[in-house]
């Protein structure tokens, strides 16, 4: 099949919707031969911060000269971003042709009476392979959803790594703070370390489940620490240190603003020292090296355009947003804001809405491309309690160039809500702009 038809079967797939538990996914990589076992991984779970922390990991692995894989959702704009080798997404031809081998034993594992793998899954398989075919040293493996029941959850990492936890998918992993949290503790393996930024009861929950597995952890703000020293254009001049590895502070440069990215940087530097371990070519230079390169889209990631500066995140959910918020007011405490919003109905919309608005702010509602969006006239209606300027767009093409007017150069503007919204608006404008971020 070419792309486009890989594409046709993938969304064909999405008719069995999320569908936790393991057996399906173990069954198609026991028909693929088990790829996942070609090459050593981290796996990494948590709330927020997965995909930076993840995404510093694989470029310090690729900066150390290790043949890297990353696997990570959602994307922004095409499949192909989900699945990385040495920075680079796999090709359109490759997605193809890897989805074409895969179908072969989706097909027969229905023709058997097995249950169909799900749209996820058969991503996730996908990318195990291609990561076997590519020869990866390592692979940088981001959970989709929670931990214990994700299809990414066959794998035995070299290092676990769980970001934070707060209460997101609660309706899928337990119904509460403490059900997401064992959700998350559920990729810790035997014997494996165990790296994390969790507080309060979730650490406790993950502790718990450390000590059952004989598995060592790293705790941020008790075992290791990054402290922000100054920042720069698009730069964090930060300092690690862990009292583990001796009284030294090992300075370096972040090139990810906001101040959620100082924890994420932490959990990254701790899990490339235990890495390090391992592999001796994981150096503190090479660490630095990678961090003052590294770029995650959409997450406080600053796009300008003329005078105009823009900020794009793709905070999603109340922790998210508290993220959002805090590094605006660190970063532009002065400037007035004009936001282009559009939020999942699925969301705790109010809870977002409050963190992330104050009462001078203009608001722009639009719509993200999911069917999980909520309405933009009930959206509308909740922001108007919280600002007293709010319009509405549904076209986020509409939507963006009226934000663009209102801010003029003069007001910062920040997109955000949604990655199913900001990845479009985040192209149109590297479109408006000719194609440089």
């Amino acid at each position: 099949m070419n792309y486009e038809e890989s594409l046709d079967y993938l969304e064909s797939l999405n008719i069995f919707g999320i569908r936790l538990g393991l057996e399906r996914i173990q069954k198609l990589l026991a028909r693929l031969e088990l790829p996942q076992e070609r090459y050593r991984t981290i796996h990494v779970t948590g709330t927020n911060g997965k995909g930076s922390v993840s995404a510093m990991l694989a470029g310090i692995l690729r900066h150390s000269g290790i043949r890297t894989g990353f696997y990570s959702s959602p994307h922004l704009v095409s499949y192909t971003e989900r699945i990385r080798v040495d920075g680079q997404p796999i090709s359109e031809q490759e997605f193809a042709d890897c989805l074409s081998t895969i179908k072969v034993y989706v097909d027969q594992m229905v023709a058997e009476g097995e249950e169909c793998p799900t749209q996820f899954e058969v991503l996730t398989a996908l990318a195990f392979v291609y990561f076997a075919i590519k020869h990866v040293e390592y692979a940088v493996i981001e959970v989709g959803l929670g931990g214990l029941l994700d299809s990414t959850n066959v794998i035995v990492p070299e290092v676990s790594v769980i970001t934070n936890v707060t209460l997101e998918h609660a309706d899928r992993c337990g119904g509460t703070l403490e059900g997401v949290a064992h959700h998350k503790a559920g990729i810790i393996k035997d014997d494996v370390p165990v790296v994390t930024a969790a507080q309060g009861e979730a650490l406790e929950i993950i502790r718990q489940t450390a000590e059952e597995k004989n598995a060592d952890i790293f705790v941020a703000g008790e075992d290791f620490s990054a402290e922000f020293i100054s920042c720069e254009s698009n730069f964090q001049r930060l300092e690690f240190s862990s009292g583990l590895l001796g009284a030294v502070k090992v300075p370096f440069t972040l090139h990810l603003m906001g101040k959620h990215q100082i924890e994420n940087a932490a959990v990254a530097v701790m899990t490339a020292q235990l890495i390090h371990n391992l592999d001796s070519r994981i150096t503190n230079k090479t660490i630095d090296d990678a961090l003052s390169l590294v770029s995650w889209p959409a997450r406080f990631e600053r796009v300008d355009m003329g005078s105009q500066k823009i900020i794009i995140d793709g905070a999603h959910n109340p922790a998210g947003m508290q993220a959002l918020r805090e590094s605006l007011d660190l970063y532009y405490p002065v400037d007035e804001r004009v936001y282009l919003l559009g939020i999942l109905k699925d969301k705790d919309i109010e809870h977002m809405l409050g963190t992330l608005l104050r009462p001078n702010d203009t608001v722009i509602v639009t719509v993200p491309h999911s069917d999980r969006a909520s309405d933009p006239q009930i959206l509308t209606g909740q922001v108007a309690r919280y600002v007293q300027h709010v319009e509405t767009m549904a076209d986020n093409d509409e939507a963006l160039n009226r934000a663009l007017e209102l801010a003029n150069g003069e007001k910062l503007l920040v997109m955000a809500g949604s990655l199913y919204l900001v990845g479009g608006l985040r192209q149109m404008l590297l479109d408006k702009k000719g194609g440089e971020a």
